[in-house]
């Protein structure tokens, strides 16, 4: 006997030898399933049973209905019971019992008028459907019920009557449309037009101004499809919210007029309305009129047209992010663009300084849009909207006094003391100097030196000055930059090459020598190489081969000794001063003899001090120079 609560234990796992499956399951279920009940079907085989049976029925409905008097689902089938019996009257005064119950009931007065229509009883259907109107007239099932019946009785003189009480309520569109439809079916456009005025008296919305429109354009009255437009115009006026609103009325009227082949009423119809909307609020009536143009206008036109609506795009992406300075210099370019094509096609005058006065309110608004904070990668992109700002005055409107107060302008904006821009103060200098300014455009890099002084100030300054061949200002900015930066060997080297190019010979090699003696030096290897290449190209061999042994103690690389000694093995030219003696000298001798002291030297060097890649590399180039330079007389120890 198993414990109670205890699972029995299963002694044979192995499968059935009859397995059965879910189909078989569900075929099983299905066959013992109980048939539904069905009440016994009755034969009435006389009137007797009859009125007995019409008896009983009626009991148990006027039992329900007292249960649940306010359920007009009731009612309902007691009332098509009766109507089933051909008892109309007892239907009727079931009906009429439901509706002192619930009066507003739709679905009674619906059920109740097809029951009487289904009787033939046309005219107590039509007094019921008065009666439920007059009761409820919002309801406009009611109302098109009542017309369909008129309508359908061929009686158009009761129908209209209907949509006249109907259309005294002020219904919605739909309803106005059937009567429209109404009239129209049976050719009477006057009628309809009259329902039309009647209809935007009443609802006076853009829609219904184009749907009157369309109607008399389609019966072929065009001129008075004109004037519904007009009409329609005049009552919604000519400010900017007005002329948002009526967007739908000058788009109709305009391809109204494009159908009718009127290009130029269409295109004044466009222009009206874009002239008075804001670029951001008419983006679909701009995309209609760039359509238009493209199918109707001329390259100018469209070109207008297009320009019209990259503006409106360019306004949607400021106006999401007003920092995004690629939009702003986009903008302005097509603004500029759009200038210059109208001073090729020979625009008026006035015209122009429109073009021009759109450029400048994009540039105003541009520069309005002040970078955060006071870090230079946040201004990168902004101050070059000032230079084009700038340039465009200079260039195209020929305003010199506005470029330089634009110049001024940024100058003040910009944060020396924590950054600057070389760029700005060299372009307004060079500004300055196209203008035959000189003086104050070495007052602007002056003050640019004073306030901010860096690298590429001097360098632009520099070249200013000798682009104008004013040498000894170009010395004193040297003068000025090396004080400013001693470490820098570039600026060493330039001032070298100016005093080399003004034949000061001795001059320069004072500064190279004033430029290697400085202890911190970025990159001296430069300033040397330009020291040494000088005294080269002077023919100067001692005072060369002074600076290499110089600099090979310094520094005591290896590859300066291999430099040191593929300059002993090539010849140099005689100095400045015996150059013009044509004389042939046995210097080549000299200098093959000085090769191997100064190549054992440095081998020994970097022996003693284990530098062996070093040896490796200095004797294969020792032992590639001397089997091509070498001879008998000379070779490898």
């Amino acid at each position: 006997m198993l414990q109670e609560g205890r699972v029995p234990r299963v002694k044979n796992r192995a499968p059935a030898a009859i397995q059965i499956t879910a189909e078989q399951l569900l075929r099983e279920a299905q066959e013992r399933q109980e048939s539904q009940f069905r009440a016994p079907r009755q034969r009435v085989e006389d009137f007797e049973e009859l009125h007995e049976y019409r008896g009983r029925k009626r009991k148990e409905f006027e039992e329900r209905i007292r249960r649940t008097r306010g359920s007009i689902k009731e009612w309902l089938q007691y009332a098509s019971w009766e109507a089933s019996q051909n008892e109309f009257a007892r239907a009727r005064s079931v009906f009429e019992r439901a509706l002192d119950v619930d009066p507003r009931s739709v679905p009674l007065w619906l059920t109740y008028t097809e029951t009487e229509l289904k009787s033939r009883n046309v005219q107590h259907s039509r007094n019921l459907f008065d009666r439920a109107v007059t009761l409820l007239p919002r309801v406009d099932q009611l109302w098109y019920k009542y017309v369909y019946l008129e309508e359908l009785l061929q009686n158009i003189a009761g129908a209209r009557q209907v949509f006249e009480r109907w259309m005294a309520w002020e219904p919605d569109d739909k309803a106005w449309q059937a009567y429209i439809k109404l009239e129209v079916r049976y050719n009477e456009f006057d009628r309809a037009s009259v329902i039309y005025e009647r209809w935007v008296a009443v609802r006076p919305e853009p829609r219904v101004w184009v749907k009157w429109g369309k109607f008399e354009e389609e019966r072929g009255k065009v001129d008075k499809a004109r004037d519904v437009f007009k009409t329609a115009l005049e009552f919604f006026g000519d400010e900017e919210e007005q002329v948002e609103k009526a967007q739908a009325v000058f788009g109709a009227f305009a391809k109204m007029e494009t159908r009718l082949k009127e290009y130029e009423r269409a295109r004044v119809i466009y222009k009206f309305a874009l002239e008075r909307l804001p670029r951001s609020k008419s983006a679909s009536l701009y995309a209609a009129f760039t359509k238009f143009e493209k199918q109707h206008g001329t390259r100018t036109t469209l070109e207008s047209t297009v320009l019209g609506k990259r503006r409106i795009q360019y306004e949607e992406e400021v106006s999401h992010d007003g920092r995004n300075y690629d939009v702003w210099f986009d903008y302005a370019r097509l603004e500029e663009g759009a200038y210059r094509q109208l001073r090729e096609e020979g625009a008026t005058a006035e015209e122009e300084q429109q073009a021009v006065a759109r450029v400048r309110e994009i540039y105003e608004r541009a520069v309005a849009q002040v970078p955060p904070g006071n870090e230079k990668r946040h201004w990168r992109r902004y101050i070059f909207l000032w230079l084009d700002y700038a340039l465009f005055e200079e260039i195209e409107t020929k305003d010199y006094t506005r470029t330089r107060e634009v110049y001024q302008t940024v100058v003040r904006l910009v944060p020396h003391k924590q950054f600057t821009f070389a760029k700005l103060w060299l372009t307004f200098a060079r500004f300055e100097v196209r203008r035959l300014d000189l003086p104050a455009a070495r007052k602007i890099l002056g003050t640019a030196l004073g306030m901010c002084p860096k690298e590429s100030l001097f360098k632009g300054y520099i070249q200013l000055e000798f682009d104008l061949r004013e040498f000894d200002r170009v010395r004193k900015l040297y003068e000025k930059y090396i004080e400013f930066d001693p470490t820098n060997s570039a600026a060493w080297i330039k001032y070298a090459e100016l005093e080399s190019q003004l034949a000061d010979y001795n001059r320069a090699r004072g500064v190279f020598e004033l430029g290697v003696s400085q202890s911190p030096l970025s990159m001296p290897e430069l300033l040397w190489k330009a020291y040494i290449d000088f005294e080269v190209e002077e023919g100067e061999r001692a005072r060369a081969r002074a600076l290499y042994e110089r600099l090979a103690m310094t520094s005591g690389h290896w590859k300066v000794w291999v430099a040191y000694a593929m300059f002993e093995a090539q010849p140099i030219q005689l100095p400045r001063d015996e150059r013009e003696e044509d004389e042939d000298g046995d210097e080549e001798d000299e200098e093959r003899s000085r090769r191997w002291p100064m190549a054992t030297w440095t081998w020994r060097e970097l022996k003693s001090k284990g530098l062996k890649n070093e040896r490796v590399a200095l004797l294969q180039l020792w032992k590639s120079f001397e089997e091509q330079h070498g001879t008998r007389t000379i070779s490898p120890r």
